[in-house]
């Protein structure tokens, strides 16, 4: 009877410490009321892309087999006679989109994106502007002044953050031939080094498809071979705020993968006046389309597009 006793006593301790979990305080208190900002390109058939690699190609999924009275081999899976339907992508490159370059991109010896620890997930973010350097000199590439005069204003970059460099530049998307010659906005070599081993960043992330536009790549060359990976195509930097965010950082994990396909989302105060709550979209259930799903001429798919 005691012992019964005891158990009962230790099981009421634990229910009442039952809400009582701090990262779950965390995202009830913070995480929850903050604003989010995607700061990914969807990747698509058409795209800015270096000229190397070209396209892809988006299309229905068909069958590898005969699948008798469910499907003939090389036939389209559909919602209308198999209950579901699927998409095949044939991708030019790991390199392509908003990604994350991991040192194999480069490097004999480096890590791949399937090597890259779970401690990526969840980094503060610092955003230094070069933006009206830029409208000036569309070639212009982050210095260490640019570093110095953001510390001068916000404090010394933490340890283990993500830099973003805004240039704006992502708002050339659309025009693929711009968005990828050169002159386009970059990071200088010593201002890498400084924030790399001086500052002990995680990576560094840019808006164009390249680190700079150098003959020889130089800050991608140095970064790779100092096993230090790096994000490339993001977009929406002037949508967050300079400091005191935070990036949550996703990728494919390919098995030895020299390039991961990414997503990166910035967490800011909830007073922000850009980006969306988890009370406004809460993400279950997700909401209906205006109209039935088509797939265009490209392969994608689309609310009431043509077939």
């Amino acid at each position: 009877m005691q012992r019964i006793i005891a158990i009962l006593l230790t099981f009421g301790s634990l229910t009442a410490a039952a809400g009582d979990y701090p990262l779950w305080n965390l995202y009830r208190t913070t995480l929850a009321p903050a604003k989010y900002v995607d700061l990914t390109h969807a990747f698509a058939p058409v795209q800015p892309v270096w000229p190397g690699f070209g396209n892809a190609t988006f299309g229905p999924a068909v069958a590898a087999k005969d699948m008798p009275g469910y499907i003939d081999k090389g036939q389209p899976f559909t919602i209308a006679k198999q209950g579901f339907r699927a998409t095949a992508y044939v991708l030019p490159s790991d390199q392509y989109g908003t990604q994350l370059d991991p040192p194999a991109h480069w490097n004999p010896f480096g890590a791949t994106i399937s090597d890259l620890p779970a401690t990526y997930a969840v980094r503060p973010l610092v955003v230094i502007s070069i933006v009206e350097q830029v409208a000036k000199n569309p070639g212009y590439a982050l210095t260490v002044d640019d570093i110095a005069a953001w510390e001068a204003g916000h404090g010394k970059i933490p340890e283990g953050s993500v830099v973003m460099v805004r240039s704006d530049w992502y708002k050339k998307w659309g025009d693929a031939d711009r968005f990828t010659a050169k002159p386009f906005p970059g990071v200088s070599l010593p201002a890498l080094k400084l924030l790399h081993l001086k500052r002990r960043i995680l990576f560094h992330g840019h808006e164009p498809l390249d680190t700079d536009d150098s003959d020889d790549l130089e800050g991608e060359a140095w970064l790779m071979h100092h096993n230090f990976a790096q994000a490339e195509g993001v977009r929406n930097l002037d949508l967050v705020p300079e400091a005191g965010a935070l990036v949550a950082i996703g990728f494919a994990k390919p098995a030895g993968g020299t390039g991961g396909f990414a997503r990166y989302v910035a967490i800011c105060p909830p007073d922000w006046p850009h980006g969306v709550s988890i009370r406004d979209a809460p993400g279950a259930p997700l909401p209906t389309q205006p109209a039935p799903l088509r797939r265009g001429p490209d392969g994608v798919l689309r609310p009431g597009t043509d077939p």
